[in-house]
């Protein structure tokens, strides 16, 4: 073969390897972007109900808590209201009677809750003078955060309307929300002790208007709410026809002599739902043991009550461990009555937070009248914070403690935060001068 013939063969050869070669790059392209296409399509996203919902209180800022105590750092946790882990114990009489009667509790009951338990719930609110109970007016449930999921769940549909308080206890507007209402929230005025408005309350009021919660007492704001405005609230109800939510959880926490009114049994025009449990009057978050009883017009209610029962056979009944418990802890010596009273450590703990709070220049607290918590004001104007979620963001990470900024209780206010008071006195005087020492580093 001459010259010519073999750079024209060899031409030929280039050609095709290139050919070739490019057209395996087309195909492995191709390929690439079906995989890309396939795994796009394999993606988990989460559901858009949750697009406008939060928790704050395990929000953005307990994850960079968590993560600052995996690098090695010592978080002093004043967030959330867990008595258990300060040291304050479930009572010894309730701890035994669940230890001696678990083989009881290895199988499904009542969907409604135990018997026994139910009968102690029936009969601790018949001794405060509620009237016409029947047992099947009572459900046990796991924990009070339940009991809101399923009530709510039950009654709300699209774009029906809840009025919940703000401040508030977030899990009531975050349920509200994934069952597909809107919560809509009223005022609780600061220089009324907090008390809700009933004026703001009512003008919120309009034909998509489901129901009203209530918060008693009060968290984050540690309110306790007058006989005449529970009444009040009671009788707006019943004028315009909406089903009351009481919480209630707080109700044997109080201060000062101050005295609980429970909205339990005070109409016959309406339903009222009210709500307790285990986790806070005795220390036994854990168990997640909760209550609610229906009281007033439940002839008016069969339907939603026939909701409730079926939602309530749904998850088969409540943890039965935590329900053989409920009958000792109504019913035996009322421990909690000791930690309140002025020498009591809870009364300590809240006075002492509350006088070191108030102390601080260009800082004000009403000072709690029940629960476990206080909700401090800042004055913006006094410090360099932008709000309160750059202010607890910046406690977090330079004084390594954990509190809650007000907007995450649905305050549009952005200068509160809410603080826990369950530290031993000593703990506590320690995290309080921290916080006021970052008041003072950050002051204009």
């Amino acid at each position: 073969m001459n010259n010519q013939a073999q750079n024209k063969y060899a031409n030929k050869q280039d050609r095709i390897v290139h050919k070739n070669h490019a057209s395996s790059q087309v195909s492995i392209k191709s390929k690439l972007l079906f995989l890309q296409f396939y795994y796009n399509l394999m993606d988990i996203y989460k559901s858009s109900r949750l697009d406008n919902l939060k928790y704050e209180i395990r929000g953005p800022v307990y994850e960079k808590a968590i993560a600052l105590q995996n690098q090695g750092y010592k978080i002093t946790s004043l967030n959330i209201g867990n008595p258990a882990a300060f040291g304050f114990e479930t009572p010894d009489e309730i701890v035994h009677d669940i230890i001696v009667n678990i083989r009881s509790a290895q199988g499904y009951v009542d969907s409604r809750g135990l018997f026994a338990a139910r009968k102690a719930v029936m009969q601790y609110y018949q001794n405060q003078g509620v009237k016409n109970i029947l047992i099947e007016d009572i459900y046990i449930g796991n924990g009070v955060s339940e009991l809101i999921s399923l009530v709510l769940t039950a009654l709300l549909n699209a774009d029906d309307e809840v009025l919940i308080p703000s401040p508030d206890y977030p899990l009531w507007t975050t349920v509200v929300g994934l069952a597909g209402g809107k919560a809509i929230h009223y005022k609780c005025d600061e220089d009324s002790d907090w008390n809700p408005s009933i004026s703001d309350i009512e003008s919120k009021i309009t034909n998509k208007t489901k129901a009203l919660v209530i918060i008693n007492p009060n968290n984050p704001t540690g309110a306790v709410y007058t006989k005449e405005t529970i009444h009040n609230i009671v009788k707006l109800a019943e004028k315009h026809k909406l089903l009351l939510f009481a919480d209630e959880i707080y109700d044997k926490i109080l201060y000062d002599e101050n005295i609980h009114h429970s909205a339990a049994g005070l109409s016959d025009e309406i339903l009222i739902c009210t709500m307790g449990g285990l986790s806070k009057n005795y220390r036994a978050a854990g168990f997640r043991g909760g209550w609610m009883i229906l009281t007033g017009a439940k002839h008016k209610a069969k339907s939603y009550i026939e909701g409730l029962n079926f939602l309530f056979s749904t998850r088969l009944c409540a943890n039965v461990i935590t329900q053989v418990g409920i009958q000792t802890a109504l019913g035996g010596y009322q421990s909690i009555n000791d930690l309140v009273l002025p020498s009591g450590r809870l009364a300590r703990q809240m006075n002492l937070a509350h006088e070191k709070l108030n102390a601080i220049p260009g800082v004000s607290c009403v000072k709690p009248k029940g629960a476990l918590y206080l909700f401090p004001k800042f004055d913006l104007n006094q410090f360099d914070f932008e709000d309160d979620n750059h202010f607890v963001m910046s406690l977090l990470e330079e004084q390594k403690i954990l509190v809650v900024g007000g907007q995450g209780f649905n305050f549009t206010d952005k200068d509160h935060f809410r603080i826990v008071f369950l530290p031993h006195v000593e703990q506590l005087t320690v995290a309080l001068d921290k916080i006021a020492l970052h008041f003072d580093n950050h002051r204009i």
